[in-house]
């Protein structure tokens, strides 16, 4: 059964302010890491509502610790790591079964002073909507709710199977989204609407997170402190290794089919640091952490190595002890999303006839779920979707009328690839 785009489109406008505001009450939580639980309690509900069957959980994290794409839980406490699968379930499908996932997890907001309204309290101002999370990616999640919506609103339900999955840890290990994987939640294809600008991800990169814990040789101030006694100062030698680490893969990118065009794709984030004890004191002690992109075809263990030789050299250098290196984070491959797939055809016809031009594919220098459906799992993935500007910034925005488009798109995608039934 074949559905009127345009019908699809009014539809969508008929309920967008209603979107908005859904949009902006879910941007009003704060999820960062720890904090997602009263997000997605709201999110159960309003899913439940909708009458979908909801599954709603906290990481397990034996349950998951072997698996491909695990990365190592440091820091974190799993019982506030909850996630949500809503499910309109069909037994007899009239087409294909579909994944729509997005994470609702965030990025610390960072110094106050820099925001110039509080990040959980969104504003909308030229057609943007300004706080954090509202581009990153809490405006995809809306869209894939209100696409299901405004079918509803014409009369019609998906004719297979969809599983709506609301994530956390995208942002820090992807554990959320393979969670979902290991529940068992699997469908013909997995949709999630990024904030790309209606470009599709063709390749992604990697990243490892690491910690050094460096260790001085403390004693009075009086005295100077001679090359690496003083663990502050010998991070910053440990800094300037990596990012000569950094220059050379990038030197060698050069030649990388997906990123070799794209000027030093691969980047390195001495991302926090603390250390020392008091002021008329050599610190004896700093601790690193930071972040290395990974690209497709380096494998994980070629990458930690480089980073552990890079450190070794550097404190043998410094005739300093070989820091405490642990793998806290992040331990994601890089990939590339072969074309060819249904799926993207039929995301590129879709794109064509609501955008006016040919589909753009791009290779994204950051991390994604996306390749855990692809890569570890076989289902085919699509990383899709609006316009965004400042994420990760206090000048996060995503723009209103994209999402409009957005939530046009997934709606005919979904009437498209799973079929649709009266309801």
């Amino acid at each position: 059964m074949d559905i009127d785009s345009g019908a699809v489109a009014r539809a969508v406008a008929d309920g967008f302010e209603r979107q908005t505001a859904w949009l902006a009450k879910l941007a009003s939580f704060d999820s960062t890491r720890g904090n997602e639980g009263p997000a997605q309690d709201w999110l159960a509900g309003e899913f439940a509502g909708r009458g979908w069957e909801v599954d709603k959980y906290a990481i397990d994290e034996a349950a998951i610790s072997g698996l491909p794409g695990f990365s190592p839980v440091v820091d974190a406490d799993y019982s506030r790591a909850i996630q949500v699968v809503a499910t309109h379930r069909v037994s007899e499908p009239v087409g294909r079964s579909l994944i729509l996932q997005g994470h609702i997890d965030v990025v610390p907001t960072g110094a106050p002073e820099l925001w110039s309204q509080p990040p959980f309290e969104p504003r909308i101002a030229d057609g943007w909507m300004y706080g954090r999370g509202t581009a990153d990616m809490k405006s995809g999640v809306s869209a894939m709710v209100f696409a299901l919506d405004a079918l509803r609103s014409l009369g019609y339900v998906p004719g297979s199977t969809v599983h709506v999955e609301t994530v956390s840890e995208e942002e820090c290990t992807g554990n959320g989204a393979l969670s979902t994987l290991a529940r068992g939640y699997r469908a013909d294809a997995a949709f999630i609407p990024e904030s790309m600008g209606h470009k599709l991800v063709r390749a992604e990169l990697g990243s490892v997170w690491f910690r050094l814990r460096i260790l001085g040789r403390p004693g009075h101030v009086l005295a100077s402190a001679a090359a690496g006694s003083h663990a502050i100062l010998a991070a910053m030698g440990y800094i300037e290794a990596l990012k000569t680490l950094t220059a050379q893969i990038n030197a060698a990118a050069v030649t990388h089919p997906y990123f070799g065009a794209i000027p030093d794709p691969v980047k390195f984030n001495p991302g926090k640091i603390r250390g020392g004890d008091w002021l008329g004191s050599v610190p004896s002690w700093c601790e690193l952490e930071c972040r290395l992109s990974v690209l497709p075809g380096h494998s994980l263990p070629e990458v930690r190595e480089r980073v552990t030789e890079a450190v070794r050299r550097c404190a043998e250098a410094m005739g300093a002890d070989m820091p405490v290196l642990t793998w806290i984070g992040f331990q994601a491959d890089g990939h590339v999303f072969a074309p060819g797939t249904e799926a993207e055809a039929l995301l590129d016809e879709i794109h064509t006839g609501m955008i006016g031009a040919p589909l753009e594919t791009i290779s994204m220098t950051a991390t994604s779920d996306t390749r855990f459906y692809d890569l570890y799992y076989g289902i085919p993935a699509l990383c899709y979707g609006g316009l965004a500007r400042g994420m990760h910034s206090p000048a996060e925005a995503v723009d209103l009328e994209s999402l409009r488009k957005t939530t046009e798109i997934i709606a005919l995608f979904v009437a498209r690839w799973c079929g649709l039934r009266r309801v």
